[in-house]
Protein backbone atom coordinates (compact mmCIF):
# COMPACT_ATOMS: atom_id res chain seq x y z
CA UNK A 1 0.00 0.00 0.00
CA UNK A 2 1.18 3.27 -1.04
CA UNK A 3 0.22 6.79 -0.02
CA UNK A 4 2.85 8.47 -2.25
CA UNK A 5 0.76 10.94 -4.59
CA UNK A 6 3.60 10.49 -7.30
CA UNK A 7 2.80 6.80 -7.28
CA UNK A 8 1.18 5.02 -10.58
CA UNK A 9 -2.27 4.58 -11.03
CA UNK A 10 -3.54 1.79 -9.46
CA UNK A 11 -6.82 -0.25 -11.03
CA UNK A 12 -9.29 -1.29 -9.16
CA UNK A 13 -12.60 -3.45 -10.40
CA UNK A 14 -11.61 -2.62 -13.79
CA UNK A 15 -11.16 1.50 -13.35
CA UNK A 16 -8.37 3.97 -12.77
CA UNK A 17 -7.82 5.14 -9.68
CA UNK A 18 -5.88 7.83 -7.48
CA UNK A 19 -4.16 6.59 -4.92
CA UNK A 20 -5.16 6.62 -1.86
CA UNK A 21 -5.25 10.41 -0.69
CA UNK A 22 -4.69 10.74 3.26
CA UNK A 23 -7.95 11.94 5.27
CA UNK A 24 -9.14 15.06 5.74
CA UNK A 25 -11.29 14.62 8.79
CA UNK A 26 -11.77 11.17 10.42
CA UNK A 27 -14.46 9.11 11.04
CA UNK A 28 -16.83 8.92 14.17
CA UNK A 29 -15.18 6.60 16.47
CA UNK A 30 -17.02 3.91 18.37
CA UNK A 31 -16.18 1.74 21.18
CA UNK A 32 -17.14 -2.04 21.33
CA UNK A 33 -16.61 -3.75 24.24
CA UNK A 34 -17.00 -8.13 24.37
CA UNK A 35 -17.59 -9.67 27.67
CA UNK A 36 -17.34 -14.01 26.65
CA UNK A 37 -19.78 -15.56 28.78
CA UNK A 38 -23.30 -16.92 28.89
CA UNK A 39 -25.17 -18.86 31.24
CA UNK A 40 -25.92 -21.50 28.36
CA UNK A 41 -24.19 -21.50 24.65
CA UNK A 42 -27.24 -21.26 22.07
CA UNK A 43 -26.93 -24.00 19.46
CA UNK A 44 -27.56 -21.40 17.24
CA UNK A 45 -24.79 -19.31 18.14
CA UNK A 46 -21.73 -18.64 16.26
CA UNK A 47 -20.42 -15.70 18.32
CA UNK A 48 -17.77 -16.17 20.51
CA UNK A 49 -19.16 -17.01 23.96
CA UNK A 50 -18.45 -19.28 26.65
CA UNK A 51 -19.96 -21.16 28.99
CA UNK A 52 -19.77 -18.85 33.20
CA UNK A 53 -18.33 -20.81 35.98
CA UNK A 54 -20.26 -20.35 38.73
CA UNK A 55 -17.73 -16.96 39.85
CA UNK A 56 -16.52 -14.99 37.09
CA UNK A 57 -13.90 -13.14 37.23
CA UNK A 58 -14.83 -9.66 36.64
CA UNK A 59 -12.43 -7.82 38.38
CA UNK A 60 -9.36 -9.68 36.11
CA UNK A 61 -11.03 -9.10 33.38
CA UNK A 62 -12.06 -5.45 33.64
CA UNK A 63 -8.07 -5.29 34.60
CA UNK A 64 -7.34 -6.54 31.17
CA UNK A 65 -10.16 -4.86 29.44
CA UNK A 66 -8.13 -1.48 30.25
CA UNK A 67 -4.47 -2.65 29.61
CA UNK A 68 -6.09 -3.74 25.82
CA UNK A 69 -7.44 0.27 25.72
CA UNK A 70 -4.05 1.07 26.82
CA UNK A 71 -2.30 -0.36 23.66
CA UNK A 72 -4.57 0.93 21.33
CA UNK A 73 -4.58 4.74 22.64
CA UNK A 74 -1.79 5.46 20.46
CA UNK A 75 -4.20 5.20 17.28
CA UNK A 76 -6.93 7.55 18.77
CA UNK A 77 -5.22 10.21 20.25
CA UNK A 78 -7.34 13.53 20.64
CA UNK A 79 -10.66 11.67 19.46
CA UNK A 80 -13.63 10.64 21.74
CA UNK A 81 -16.43 8.53 21.71
CA UNK A 82 -19.34 8.92 20.24
CA UNK A 83 -21.07 5.39 21.38
CA UNK A 84 -20.21 2.08 23.35
CA UNK A 85 -21.49 -1.26 22.92
CA UNK A 86 -21.33 -4.20 25.77
CA UNK A 87 -21.55 -7.21 23.53
CA UNK A 88 -21.11 -10.87 23.77
CA UNK A 89 -21.97 -13.47 25.40
CA UNK A 90 -24.23 -11.92 27.95
CA UNK A 91 -22.59 -8.55 29.43
CA UNK A 92 -25.47 -8.46 31.74
CA UNK A 93 -23.77 -11.10 33.80
CA UNK A 94 -21.20 -8.45 34.96
CA UNK A 95 -22.21 -6.49 38.18
CA UNK A 96 -22.84 -2.97 37.90
CA UNK A 97 -19.36 -2.10 40.03
CA UNK A 98 -17.63 -3.99 37.69
CA UNK A 99 -18.89 -2.03 34.72
CA UNK A 100 -18.40 1.21 36.47
CA UNK A 101 -15.31 0.99 36.88
CA UNK A 102 -14.76 -0.35 33.17
CA UNK A 103 -16.72 3.07 32.51
CA UNK A 104 -14.54 5.38 34.81
CA UNK A 105 -11.22 3.58 33.32
CA UNK A 106 -12.35 4.31 29.68
CA UNK A 107 -13.54 8.10 29.99
CA UNK A 108 -10.13 8.41 32.19
CA UNK A 109 -8.42 7.36 28.80
CA UNK A 110 -10.52 8.76 25.99
CA UNK A 111 -13.34 11.55 26.21
CA UNK A 112 -17.13 10.85 26.09
CA UNK A 113 -19.25 12.82 23.73
CA UNK A 114 -21.65 15.23 25.15
CA UNK A 115 -24.65 12.78 23.64
CA UNK A 116 -22.73 9.28 23.86
CA UNK A 117 -24.78 6.13 23.39
CA UNK A 118 -23.92 3.86 25.84
CA UNK A 119 -25.59 0.15 24.96
CA UNK A 120 -25.74 -3.04 26.90
CA UNK A 121 -27.06 -6.34 25.92
CA UNK A 122 -28.72 -8.20 28.15
CA UNK A 123 -30.93 -11.30 28.19
CA UNK A 124 -34.43 -11.37 29.92
CA UNK A 125 -33.29 -14.10 32.57
CA UNK A 126 -30.11 -12.15 33.63
CA UNK A 127 -32.44 -9.39 34.51
CA UNK A 128 -32.47 -8.21 37.87
CA UNK A 129 -34.31 -4.60 38.69
CA UNK A 130 -31.67 -3.56 40.75
CA UNK A 131 -29.18 -4.14 38.84
CA UNK A 132 -30.70 -2.35 35.97
CA UNK A 133 -31.19 0.66 37.97
CA UNK A 134 -27.98 0.42 38.73
CA UNK A 135 -26.57 0.63 34.97
CA UNK A 136 -28.62 3.60 34.08
CA UNK A 137 -26.93 5.04 37.03
CA UNK A 138 -23.61 4.60 35.40
CA UNK A 139 -24.31 6.50 32.33
CA UNK A 140 -25.66 3.50 30.62
CA UNK A 141 -28.73 4.61 28.45
CA UNK A 142 -29.66 1.66 25.97
CA UNK A 143 -30.35 -1.94 26.26
CA UNK A 144 -30.49 -4.29 24.05
CA UNK A 145 -32.72 -7.41 25.25
CA UNK A 146 -32.22 -10.87 23.35
CA UNK A 147 -35.30 -12.06 23.37
CA UNK A 148 -35.81 -14.53 20.51
CA UNK A 149 -39.22 -15.23 20.59
CA UNK A 150 -42.17 -15.33 23.05
CA UNK A 151 -43.11 -18.90 23.03
CA UNK A 152 -41.74 -20.94 25.07
CA UNK A 153 -41.88 -24.27 22.15
CA UNK A 154 -39.60 -21.88 20.45
CA UNK A 155 -37.37 -20.64 23.07
CA UNK A 156 -36.92 -24.28 23.78
CA UNK A 157 -36.00 -25.48 20.46
CA UNK A 158 -33.46 -22.43 20.53
CA UNK A 159 -32.04 -23.06 23.64
CA UNK A 160 -32.88 -19.86 25.51
CA UNK A 161 -32.78 -19.84 29.73
CA UNK A 162 -35.94 -17.11 29.81
CA UNK A 163 -39.80 -18.08 28.80
CA UNK A 164 -42.13 -15.63 27.12
CA UNK A 165 -42.95 -14.13 30.53
CA UNK A 166 -40.02 -13.03 31.48
CA UNK A 167 -39.47 -11.87 27.67
CA UNK A 168 -42.20 -9.79 28.95
CA UNK A 169 -41.27 -8.35 32.21
CA UNK A 170 -37.79 -7.97 31.30
CA UNK A 171 -39.34 -4.84 28.37
CA UNK A 172 -41.09 -3.15 31.68
CA UNK A 173 -38.32 -3.91 34.17
CA UNK A 174 -36.09 -2.27 31.50
CA UNK A 175 -38.91 1.05 31.37
CA UNK A 176 -39.22 1.01 34.79
CA UNK A 177 -35.33 1.14 35.78
CA UNK A 178 -34.84 4.57 33.20
CA UNK A 179 -34.28 3.03 30.07
CA UNK A 180 -36.30 5.00 27.68
CA UNK A 181 -34.46 3.68 24.61
CA UNK A 182 -34.27 0.08 24.50
CA UNK A 183 -33.92 -2.93 21.51
CA UNK A 184 -35.86 -5.52 21.38
CA UNK A 185 -33.71 -8.90 19.26
CA UNK A 186 -36.16 -11.10 17.58
CA UNK A 187 -35.56 -13.89 14.95
CA UNK A 188 -37.81 -15.61 12.33
CA UNK A 189 -37.81 -18.61 10.37
CA UNK A 190 -37.37 -20.64 13.63
CA UNK A 191 -37.89 -24.35 13.77
CA UNK A 192 -41.53 -25.31 12.53
CA UNK A 193 -42.84 -21.43 13.12
CA UNK A 194 -45.90 -20.84 10.77
CA UNK A 195 -46.68 -17.63 9.51
CA UNK A 196 -49.03 -16.58 12.26
CA UNK A 197 -46.61 -17.92 14.68
CA UNK A 198 -44.09 -14.96 13.55
CA UNK A 199 -46.64 -12.71 13.78
CA UNK A 200 -47.63 -13.15 16.67
CA UNK A 201 -44.05 -12.77 18.27
CA UNK A 202 -43.93 -9.26 16.55
CA UNK A 203 -47.09 -8.17 17.81
CA UNK A 204 -46.17 -9.38 21.44
CA UNK A 205 -42.76 -7.00 20.68
CA UNK A 206 -44.55 -4.61 19.22
CA UNK A 207 -47.13 -4.09 22.40
CA UNK A 208 -44.05 -3.61 24.55
CA UNK A 209 -43.27 0.10 22.74
CA UNK A 210 -39.13 -0.38 22.84
CA UNK A 211 -37.96 1.83 20.36
CA UNK A 212 -36.10 -0.74 18.27
CA UNK A 213 -36.82 -3.83 17.13
CA UNK A 214 -34.02 -5.82 15.48
CA UNK A 215 -35.60 -8.75 13.16
CA UNK A 216 -34.04 -11.21 11.84
CA UNK A 217 -33.89 -14.86 10.03
CA UNK A 218 -32.43 -17.79 11.55
CA UNK A 219 -29.91 -19.06 9.93
CA UNK A 220 -27.36 -21.95 10.00
CA UNK A 221 -24.04 -20.74 10.43
CA UNK A 222 -20.78 -23.35 10.38
CA UNK A 223 -18.97 -24.43 14.15
CA UNK A 224 -22.87 -24.49 16.04
CA UNK A 225 -25.16 -27.53 17.18
CA UNK A 226 -27.64 -26.11 14.48
CA UNK A 227 -24.99 -26.50 11.85
CA UNK A 228 -24.10 -30.48 12.68
CA UNK A 229 -27.52 -31.18 13.95
CA UNK A 230 -29.76 -28.92 11.93
CA UNK A 231 -33.22 -28.67 12.83
CA UNK A 232 -36.64 -28.00 10.28
CA UNK A 233 -36.96 -24.91 9.20
CA UNK A 234 -39.73 -23.59 7.47
CA UNK A 235 -40.19 -23.28 3.83
CA UNK A 236 -38.94 -21.13 1.34
CA UNK A 237 -42.28 -19.61 0.50
CA UNK A 238 -42.97 -19.53 4.31
CA UNK A 239 -40.19 -17.42 4.79
CA UNK A 240 -41.38 -15.35 2.20
CA UNK A 241 -44.48 -14.97 3.39
CA UNK A 242 -42.94 -14.37 6.40
CA UNK A 243 -40.57 -11.32 5.38
CA UNK A 244 -43.53 -9.43 3.84
CA UNK A 245 -46.28 -9.68 6.27
CA UNK A 246 -43.68 -8.34 9.07
CA UNK A 247 -42.38 -5.93 7.38
CA UNK A 248 -45.58 -4.60 6.93
CA UNK A 249 -46.84 -4.83 10.66
CA UNK A 250 -43.73 -3.12 11.79
CA UNK A 251 -43.73 -0.24 9.43
CA UNK A 252 -47.98 -0.13 10.28
CA UNK A 253 -46.68 0.27 13.81
CA UNK A 254 -44.09 3.18 13.13
CA UNK A 255 -40.86 0.83 13.18
CA UNK A 256 -39.56 2.77 9.65
CA UNK A 257 -36.60 -0.34 8.62
CA UNK A 258 -33.30 1.22 8.63
CA UNK A 259 -31.02 -1.82 7.67
CA UNK A 260 -31.60 -4.95 6.83
CA UNK A 261 -33.01 -6.23 9.74
CA UNK A 262 -33.20 -3.11 12.12
CA UNK A 263 -36.34 -1.21 12.47
CA UNK A 264 -36.74 1.84 14.50
CA UNK A 265 -39.21 4.81 15.97
CA UNK A 266 -38.16 8.18 14.04
CA UNK A 267 -34.61 9.15 15.63
CA UNK A 268 -34.00 6.05 17.29
CA UNK A 269 -31.65 4.29 15.02
CA UNK A 270 -28.95 2.60 16.46
CA UNK A 271 -25.96 4.97 16.55
CA UNK A 272 -23.47 2.40 17.17
CA UNK A 273 -24.38 0.40 14.56
CA UNK A 274 -24.99 2.77 12.20
CA UNK A 275 -21.19 4.27 12.78
CA UNK A 276 -20.60 0.58 11.50
CA UNK A 277 -22.19 0.28 8.57
CA UNK A 278 -21.02 3.93 7.22
CA UNK A 279 -17.42 3.00 7.87
CA UNK A 280 -17.14 4.43 10.91
CA UNK A 281 -14.07 3.55 13.26
CA UNK A 282 -14.39 1.50 16.48
CA UNK A 283 -12.26 0.13 19.04
CA UNK A 284 -12.74 -3.59 20.07
CA UNK A 285 -11.64 -4.68 23.57
CA UNK A 286 -12.10 -8.19 24.80
CA UNK A 287 -11.56 -11.54 23.88
CA UNK A 288 -12.23 -11.97 20.09
CA UNK A 289 -13.22 -8.44 19.48
CA UNK A 290 -12.70 -6.89 16.52
CA UNK A 291 -11.62 -2.97 15.58
CA UNK A 292 -11.15 -0.92 12.83
CA UNK A 293 -9.38 2.13 12.82
CA UNK A 294 -8.27 5.28 10.06
CA UNK A 295 -5.49 7.05 10.24
CA UNK A 296 -4.79 10.69 9.35
CA UNK A 297 -2.24 9.49 6.23
CA UNK A 298 -4.38 7.12 4.83
CA UNK A 299 -3.92 4.09 6.51
CA UNK A 300 -7.31 1.81 7.16
CA UNK A 301 -6.38 -1.13 9.76
CA UNK A 302 -8.40 -3.60 10.94
CA UNK A 303 -7.63 -5.64 14.22
CA UNK A 304 -8.59 -8.89 16.17
CA UNK A 305 -8.11 -9.47 19.99
CA UNK A 306 -6.83 -13.17 21.45
CA UNK A 307 -10.06 -15.28 20.92
CA UNK A 308 -9.90 -17.96 24.34
CA UNK A 309 -10.78 -15.85 27.37
CA UNK A 310 -8.29 -18.01 29.09
CA UNK A 311 -5.62 -16.73 26.76
CA UNK A 312 -6.56 -12.81 27.30
CA UNK A 313 -6.21 -13.70 30.46
CA UNK A 314 -2.50 -14.84 30.41
CA UNK A 315 -0.26 -12.14 30.88
CA UNK A 316 2.09 -13.74 28.92
CA UNK A 317 0.06 -13.61 25.91
CA UNK A 318 -1.13 -10.40 23.64
CA UNK A 319 -4.09 -9.02 23.59
CA UNK A 320 -3.97 -8.43 19.70
CA UNK A 321 -3.98 -11.45 18.03
CA UNK A 322 -3.45 -9.73 14.40
CA UNK A 323 -4.05 -7.07 12.29
CA UNK A 324 -4.51 -5.78 8.31
CA UNK A 325 -4.31 -3.01 6.40
CA UNK A 326 -6.76 -2.65 4.05
CA UNK A 327 -5.43 -2.05 0.25
CA UNK A 328 -6.80 0.16 -2.02
CA UNK A 329 -8.42 -2.97 -3.81
CA UNK A 330 -10.65 -4.62 -1.01
CA UNK A 331 -11.95 -0.75 -0.53
CA UNK A 332 -14.81 -1.12 -2.30
CA UNK A 333 -16.43 -4.47 -1.37
CA UNK A 334 -15.04 -3.57 2.55
CA UNK A 335 -16.84 0.08 2.73
CA UNK A 336 -19.95 -1.32 0.81
CA UNK A 337 -20.57 -4.48 2.03
CA UNK A 338 -21.88 -1.91 5.34
CA UNK A 339 -22.54 0.81 3.72
CA UNK A 340 -25.39 -1.11 1.37
CA UNK A 341 -27.07 -2.72 4.09
CA UNK A 342 -28.88 1.00 4.95
CA UNK A 343 -32.15 0.96 2.96
CA UNK A 344 -31.08 4.55 1.87
CA UNK A 345 -27.60 3.82 1.56
CA UNK A 346 -25.00 6.14 2.05
CA UNK A 347 -24.23 9.71 0.29
CA UNK A 348 -21.57 9.11 -2.52
CA UNK A 349 -19.16 12.13 -1.24
CA UNK A 350 -18.51 9.23 2.28
CA UNK A 351 -17.10 7.04 -0.21
CA UNK A 352 -13.98 9.43 -0.67
CA UNK A 353 -13.95 10.82 2.86
CA UNK A 354 -14.01 7.42 4.49
CA UNK A 355 -11.60 5.48 2.30
CA UNK A 356 -9.22 8.10 0.53
CA UNK A 357 -10.25 6.84 -2.52
CA UNK A 358 -11.90 8.38 -5.93
CA UNK A 359 -15.18 7.39 -6.83
CA UNK A 360 -13.58 6.24 -9.51
CA UNK A 361 -12.70 3.01 -8.13
CA UNK A 362 -16.09 1.80 -8.12
CA UNK A 363 -17.05 3.01 -11.63
CA UNK A 364 -16.97 -0.28 -13.24
CA UNK A 365 -18.63 -1.88 -10.63
CA UNK A 366 -20.95 0.86 -10.28
CA UNK A 367 -21.98 0.69 -13.82
CA UNK A 368 -22.58 -3.14 -13.85
CA UNK A 369 -24.59 -3.13 -10.81
CA UNK A 370 -26.70 -0.76 -12.02
CA UNK A 371 -27.13 -2.06 -15.27
CA UNK A 372 -28.49 -5.14 -13.94
CA UNK A 373 -30.70 -3.47 -11.26
CA UNK A 374 -29.10 -4.13 -7.93
CA UNK A 375 -27.66 -0.60 -7.47
CA UNK A 376 -30.07 2.59 -8.14
CA UNK A 377 -28.93 4.62 -10.63
CA UNK A 378 -28.25 7.71 -8.15
CA UNK A 379 -25.29 9.90 -8.60
CA UNK A 380 -25.18 11.81 -4.94
CA UNK A 381 -25.64 8.10 -3.39
CA UNK A 382 -24.47 4.83 -3.15
CA UNK A 383 -27.88 2.64 -2.24
CA UNK A 384 -29.18 -0.89 -2.96
CA UNK A 385 -32.50 -1.20 -5.05
CA UNK A 386 -35.36 -3.48 -3.19
CA UNK A 387 -33.95 -5.82 -5.56
CA UNK A 388 -30.46 -5.06 -4.76
CA UNK A 389 -31.16 -5.87 -0.76
CA UNK A 390 -32.80 -9.09 -1.58
CA UNK A 391 -29.88 -10.00 -3.46
CA UNK A 392 -26.97 -7.92 -1.25
CA UNK A 393 -24.42 -11.03 -1.92
CA UNK A 394 -24.72 -10.86 -5.91
CA UNK A 395 -24.51 -7.03 -5.48
CA UNK A 396 -21.39 -6.67 -3.63
CA UNK A 397 -19.97 -9.84 -6.18
CA UNK A 398 -19.54 -6.70 -8.50
CA UNK A 399 -17.19 -5.10 -6.44
CA UNK A 400 -14.86 -7.92 -5.86
CA UNK A 401 -11.63 -8.13 -7.38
Amino acid sequence: MTTDSSASSLIIGGAASSPRAPLATLPPLALYIHIPWCVRKCPYCDFNSHTASPVLPEQEYVDALLADLDQDLHAVYGRELTSIFFGGGTPSLFSADALGRLLKGVEQRIPFAADIEITLEANPGTFEQEKFVAYRKLGINRLSIGIQSFQQEKLEALGRIHNGDEAVRAAGMARQAGFDNFNLDLMHGLPDQSLDDALSDLRQAIALKPTHISWYQLTLEPNTVFWNQPPVLPEDDTLWDIQEAGQALLAEHGYAQYEVSAYAQPDRPARHNLNYWSFGDFIGIGAGAHGKLSHPDGRIVRTWKTRLPKDYLNPAKSFQAGEKPLSNDEMPFEFLMNALRLTAGVESRLYPERTGLSLDSLAEGRREAEQSGLLQVEPSRLAATERGQLFLNDLLQQFLN
